[in-house]
């Protein structure tokens, strides 16, 4: 298990665990990021990660990304 920053590029990652507060998960799952979901990371600009998510790309800065373990 690690945080979804250190995941490659391109390869696609299986969600563990939501870290965080309360109001921090609730802002993920309803950003599409559950536990049991498929992410990927399409790139990194700027610390900040594009990510491919339930169909849709998101982007979410390093900090909300090292709460996502994968």
């Amino acid at each position: 298990m690690m945080p979804l920053t250190m995941a490659k590029t391109g390869e696609k990652n299986h969600i563990k665990k939501i870290g965080g507060k309360e109001e921090v998960k609730k802002f993920l799952e309803h950003l599409g990021f559950v536990v049991g979901g498929d992410v990927t990371v399409i790139s990194e600009m700027a610390g900040n990660l594009i990510v491919n998510v339930k169909d849709s790309r998101i982007a979410i800065s390093r900090e909300l990304a090292s709460k996502i373990i994968v």
